[in-house]
């Protein structure tokens, strides 16, 4: 016997119906985490769609997440930092959420000053503990949604909870129940869906949910949280490490609308971003990130990563202002006191900037040659050369070139007698045991003295 799946519009087994499978033990999918081991990334060549949401966007979670590894940020910095979100996100509000916690005072006074901006993106929600006391705090601050955790995997519902499966379940949909009851729409957390049993228990809740979805007509949303950062974006991957395969289920069987799944990545692997991007091709409508990848352990997925993601997939940033990316560095470097590497895509220091004298020389004849794109327009960082033994002529000539306060040696030839006086002056630095790079500041010393004795001689 077949049915028409809707979601598919395919003649369908009614077999895919996956029903909770109750455990006596947990089950700790050893196959792929043996813990005394690194973790195993398994093979069967299933594959699913690659079906793009036709909207996508970007939740934010830098006041969340991102504030649970490093010390609270103050009133005032929040506001500047949702502000500065508000405009990066456009008019069309790519980033259309930011989550906030609600615990404390502090917490509860940010917010405010948040709303008092009026700002439809983006969109405030809130992290709260579930129960009824926290739902009625989200409800009297006119929050719309807000995120409930689930952890969803046997580590958790086993080792943590002390529960079976069917309770796991009876427990959360009772606390999803009172957040609605409280005119509040739940955003379920499921927390680590990468050691899940996708089909045995993940697929059977869902379908609660969007069962419970339906009678009350209230929007359930779903947040797949790679807690561990376990995903992988291989196609045909195994679950519950494939990305691909988790958006899938959650759709396909689960009958979860594409725009109420969520991806929620950690970069324990170096895989956040990539899997982000895979969750949104694969049916995924939001990334959930934040600035900077600021976040637990290694850190969520970077927001300004996912914008630059965003416009290479759709082919335009939508209204997106990127040089507010730049701002936002500065103002967490000089105004909080987070140190960026220096070598961070992006936002680092030294991203665009160049020591090889080869890479000079390319620059100096066509920026293209070894730049992104635009640094200059999209992010209001000219692209540059350090000045150390291996820059050369090419080198020194597109550092004068490119520094703003020697507007008078603009499209300095590297053989002028600048140039070579700074190379004379360079390589007796490194003959003599320097090991470091030519600062800014020694680089301009000389050449003001340069121009003083040309000046006058």
């Amino acid at each position: 016997m077949f049915e028409l799946n809707k979601r598919s519009n395919l003649l369908e087994s009614p077999e895919y119906r996956y029903k909770l499978e109750e455990r006596e033990e947990a089950n700790m999918f050893r196959e792929f985490y043996p813990y005394d081991e690194i973790p195993k990334i398994a093979f069967n060549n299933v594959r699913v769609p690659m079906i793009m949401p036709e909207e996508i966007v970007i939740t934010d979670t830098t006041f969340r997440d991102g504030q649970q590894s490093r010390a609270p940020y103050t009133t005032e910095q929040i506001v500047h930092i949702y502000k500065l979100l508000n405009k990066l996100s456009g008019p069309q509000g790519v980033i259309r959420q930011s989550e906030f916690f609600l615990y404390s005072e502090k917490d509860r006074k940010a917010v405010y000053k948040c709303m008092e901006l009026g700002y439809e993106f983006p969109q405030i929600t809130s992290w709260i503990r579930a129960s009824e006391k926290d739902f009625e705090l989200v409800k009297q601050m006119g929050i719309k949604e807000t995120g409930i955790l689930v952890s969803c995997s046997d580590y958790h519902i086993f080792h943590k909870l002390h529960m079976k499966r069917s309770e796991a379940i009876a427990h959360y949909t009772k606390i999803v129940k009172q957040c609605i009851e409280k005119g509040v729409i739940p955003r379920c957390h499921f927390e680590d869906i990468t050691r899940a049993d996708i089909y045995n228990f993940i697929v059977p809740f869902v379908r609660e949910l969007m069962k419970l979805s339906e009678e009350t007509g209230v929007q359930i949303k779903i947040r797949a949280c790679d807690t561990m950062g376990y995903g992988v974006g291989y196609p045909g991957a195994m679950i519950p490490r494939s990305v691909p395969g988790i958006i899938f289920a959650l759709h396909q069987y689960g009958g979860v609308p594409n725009e109420w799944i969520e991806w929620h990545g950690h970069n324990d692997f170096y895989r956040a971003v990539a899997n982000s991007t895979t969750a949104w091709l694969y049916g995924c409508s939001a990334v959930n990130c934040s600035l900077f990848g600021i976040g637990e352990r290694t850190g969520n997925t970077p927001l300004e990563a996912m914008v630059f993601e965003y416009a290479q997939l759709r082919g335009t940033l939508d209204g997106m202002d990127t040089t507010v990316i730049t701002e936002l560095a500065e103002y967490f470097e000089h105004e909080i006191g987070e140190k960026i590497p220096e070598r961070t895509p992006f936002v680092g220091k030294n991203f665009n900037v160049t020591r090889a004298g080869i890479h000079a020389d390319g620059l100096l004849k066509n920026e293209e040659i070894y730049n992104i794109f635009d640094t200059d327009k999209f992010l209001n960082r000219p692209v540059r050369v350090s000045i150390s033994n291996t820059s050369g002529l090419a080198g020194i000539a597109h550092w004068i070139n490119t520094n703003t306060k020697f507007p008078m040696l603009k499209d300095l030839e590297k053989s002028h007698p600048l140039c070579l006086k700074i190379k004379e002056w360079v390589d007796k630095e490194y003959d003599e045991g320097r090991i470091t790079v030519m600062s800014d500041e020694e680089l301009e010393g000389f050449i003001n003295d340069y121009l003083v004795q040309n000046l006058y001689s």
